[in-house]
């Protein structure tokens, strides 16, 4: 990335993509509100097919996608700096390359021609894999899935032309869609602890993970060329802990069962589909990443952890989950299997 400091008239200008996303929409509020304000100017990035009041506020509003590069044409004229928080969801490889690889290129080469001073792309720590990993600054592994593989080769594309990833841990708060309530989900199809439930995991409420974006956004002096960055709480969670918070404020019942991480496909062969097996094993192994250098470079302190953030934010998973909160009910015990 290169260029010079606030390419526009009254003032830097970032440009945000994903703005209408669970973390987009925290990060587009936070910087509406920053005391950089009136003088930071927002563009925001619309799909094509997206309401119209979805980005509604002081802001520049431009409509394309990231799967037509020629929408994007001039979009980052004048921007100091890109946060690109846009990415999909799924199964399918053609849709994963085309938004979260081929669309982040697309966005990179646009953002190259423009001479945009720095470029911060959110990413995963789901594009390490199985683990185990214990803070380690590069974890080995390879993504299980279509959609990691697919933003661990944007996260390439990003790095090698000099841009900043941020990989955050399990992202929870008001509108998450995926993280508790995958978690609520295994409790109620396979409610059993893994080897104690002693595995620890990085969390971070999307209040901190928006907090810590908005910083790189605004601080004078871009991140360090070609970084990747752990967002995090500084202290890994247990998952007894993680488990027995969400069962305390959803009213659910804490598993009844301790049963060994390597026995865990056997047990739960015929009680769930292989995805949500698979995702229940990663349960029982640490999954957690130093988050100290993101919190260095934006002189954040952390947010006070998942005990206080959560008490917020249940009524929200209540409201969300309502349809199945009331089915939950305990399942059986494993049998060991015979040998």
């Amino acid at each position: 990335m290169s260029g010079d400091e606030g390419a526009g008239d009254g003032g830097p200008t970032v440009l945000v993509t994903g703005a209408t996303g669970f973390i987009g929409h925290q990060v587009v509020h936070r910087l509406r509100a920053h005391p950089a304000r009136p003088r930071l100017r927002l563009r925001l990035l619309a799909h094509e097919s997206g309401p119209a009041d979805c980005c509604a506020g002081p802001a520049d509003v431009v409509r394309g996608s990231l799967t037509a590069p020629g929408s994007l044409r001039d979009l980052c004229r004048g921007v100091d700096t890109v946060l690109h928080l846009a990415s999909t969801i799924t199964e399918d490889p053609a849709t994963a390359h085309a938004v979260n690889t081929a669309g982040t290129e697309a966005l990179l080469a646009e953002a190259d021609r423009s001479g945009v001073r720095r470029f911060v792309r959110l990413s995963t720590t789901a594009v390490y894999g199985p683990g185990p990993h214990r803070g380690e600054p590069r974890p080995s592994g390879g993504p299980l899935s279509v959609t990691s593989a697919s933003r661990l080769a944007g996260d390439r594309s990003v790095l090698a032309a000099g841009g900043t990833v941020l990989r955050p841990g399990l992202v929870y708060g008001a509108g998450d869609v995926w993280a508790v309530p995958a978690v609520v989900r295994m409790i109620a199809k396979l409610p059993y602890w893994i080897d104690g439930g002693r595995a620890r995991l990085s969390l971070i409420s999307v209040d901190d993970l928006a907090r810590a974006t908005t910083a790189l956004a605004v601080r004078p002096a871009p991140p360090p060329a070609s970084a990747v960055l752990h967002a995090a709480h500084p202290r890994p969670v247990a998952v007894r802990d993680l488990v027995t918070t969400v069962c305390r404020h959803l009213g659910l019942p804490l598993p009844h069962e301790d049963v060994p991480r390597a026995l865990l496909p056997a047990l739960l062969a015929d009680r769930a589909d292989p995805a949500l097996t698979a995702r229940f094993v990663q349960l029982g192994a640490d999954h957690w990443y130093d988050s100290a250098p993101l919190w260095s470079l934006t002189g954040l302190e952390p947010g006070p952890g998942l005990t206080d953030h959560f008490a917020a934010c249940a009524p929200w998973y209540r409201d969300h989950l309502r349809d199945l909160l009331p089915a939950l009910t305990p399942q059986p015990k494993p049998s060991t299997p015979s040998t």
